[in-house]
């Protein structure tokens, strides 16, 4: 199935479960820690997280938010980046998995290796680069996996919804939520 960059139920729930989801505004684990919320939002992004502190949204709300900026910022970015080449759902799942990572899809290797046909090249550099010394590893792999193969890995909806441990506002503990109807009625709003 190719797509023209429409966000589906599936492209959604992919990346969602790869990220998770913290619906009140946490310190980021970044040095220095900076204050996000729901799906690795900052201020930055135009959408003013600091709103959320102490005050958790639905879990609909932060898909809005998520789905919005897919719309906006990252999907047009993934789509310039493969210069009008068409993609599947799976191949823009997985290019927006990293660059929502990353936010180097415009400069990373592995797409300008695949647009040259250079396939088993961009897969091994996918598989081998961005790994934030090995905590992305499986990220990596699992976006390589999607991209090269249509293997999709959160089909099921469940992600992890982490709470707020107090003072500190770092994420705590996280507890599995089934999304797929509020991204049902988040793709619906928009």
């Amino acid at each position: 199935m190719s797509t023209n960059g429409n966000i589906t139920p599936r492209i959604a729930c992919e990346l969602v479960g790869a990220e998770g989801i913290v619906p009140e505004w946490y310190l980021d684990s970044a040095t220095p820690r900076v204050g996000t919320w729901g799906i690795g939002v900052t201020n930055a992004s135009g959408h003013l997280v600091d709103r959320y502190k102490d005050k958790p949204a639905s879990i609909e709300r932060v898909l809005q938010i998520f789905i919005w900026l897919l719309r906006t910022s990252y999907g047009p970015q993934v789509l310039a980046a493969f210069k009008g080449r068409a993609l599947t759902e799976a191949q823009l799942a997985a290019a927006l998995s990293f660059h929502y990572n990353t936010g180097a899809i415009a400069g990373t290797a592995w797409v300008s290796l695949y647009l040259a046909g250079k396939v088993a090249e961009a897969r091994k550099f996918l598989e081998t680069h961005y790994l934030n010394d090995g905590d992305l590893k499986q990220r990596r792999m699992d976006e390589a996996a999607l991209f090269f193969d249509g293997k999709w890995k959160h089909l099921d909806g469940l992600v992890n919804v982490y709470s707020v441990r107090k003072p500190s506002y770092l994420p705590g503990k996280a507890t599995r939520v089934d999304i797929r109807a509020d991204v049902a009625r988040a793709l619906a709003a928009q």
